[in-house]
């Protein structure tokens, strides 16, 4: 690794020894137009052998310990370490689509057009979810929005330089969303949010039916600190359940995909709202232990 990087990917990792060799794949085929470029793994006690894959690739190795993970704070150790002038982010399992992701992401930082940037996600056939797939395609449309109105942004797949992050850290005590929380205090500042989608990856959940929920229950807990505006009832919950399945089951029909897809679209959004629900009425004074217990991703 270079002692001075432009660019610092910054990998989270948790048993992620089967996609890890892709992602650092793709991030070799990167044509960055000279810039140096280092990748940054954190890892939170992988057992496949995640750790090694990373090590053996020249990364630099970070470890945090499962008792002191949060999503925010991996990050920031991710980024304490990181020597780029550039930070990007990117999941364990998502691989960039082009050769061009990574300058495509960036883009709007070095022009002065945006202060932090996210990228498209899109699923893999057949491994994602039907309902997952609607998903993306809602939040991660086609078109770029540079800058965008609002402070949406996810850190499966994005950017900011690091001289915002060493003044504007990630929260460290969040359940998740902890991309949305430090675009929504930059955006108070005056600071611009900037959707790329030609910066796309393919975001690749494998998830049990219960983790499904626990994400949006993690999630669901998060979002109650940023948006305390934001609430969800029974009767939302029941109506948000039975509209995604309709529509989801109409997409599916028109994809000619219904008699594979409709146990799955009733199962996915019940957890998606299900755990949204609980994590929006959950009690918020639960001790670290069964918050460990709990929301630890795996």
């Amino acid at each position: 690794m270079s002692a001075s990087s432009d660019v610092s990917v910054v990998i989270r990792t948790l048993n992620e020894a089967k996609w890890l060799p892709q992602l650092l794949d793709a991030i070799d085929r990167q044509e960055t137009g000279g810039m140096a470029v280092e990748v940054v793994i954190v890892d939170s006690g992988s057992s496949d052998g995640t750790y090694e894959i990373g090590a053996k690739r020249n990364c630099k190795m970070v470890r945090i310990a499962k008792v002191d993970f949060t999503f925010g704070r991996s990050l920031n150790y991710g980024c304490e370490a990181a020597n780029g002038r550039w930070l990007v982010f990117v999941s364990g399992h998502c691989i960039p689509a082009s050769k061009r992701w990574l300058t495509d992401l960036i883009a709007p930082l070095r022009n002065g057009t945006c202060s932090y940037t996210y990228g498209r996600q899109i699923g893999r056939e057949p491994i994602t979810k039907f309902s997952e797939g609607q998903l993306f395609a809602k939040y991660f449309p086609q078109t770029s929005s540079v800058p965008q109105e609002g402070f949406f942004c996810n850190n499966a797949n994005s950017a900011l330089s690091k001289s915002l992050w060493s003044q504007h850290k990630f929260d460290e005590e969040l359940t998740g969303l902890e991309d949305m929380e430090l675009a929504k205090r930059i955006y108070q500042m005056g600071h611009k949010i900037g959707y790329v989608a030609e910066a796309a990856v393919e975001h690749i959940h494998e998830e049990s039916w219960a983790q499904v929920r626990r994400r949006y229950e993690r999630e669901a807990l998060a979002l109650r600190d940023i948006m305390p505006e934001v609430t969800l009832g029974k009767r939302d919950c029941l109506r948000y359940i039975t509209a995604g399945v309709l529509l989801d089951a109409a997409a599916a029909v028109r994809d000619r995909r219904l008699h594979r897809t409709v146990m799955e679209i009733i199962l996915f959004r019940t957890m998606q709202y299900v755990g949204t629900y609980k994590g929006n009425h959950l009690h918020r004074q639960i001790s670290r232990e069964t918050k460990e217990r709990y929301f630890y991703p795996r």
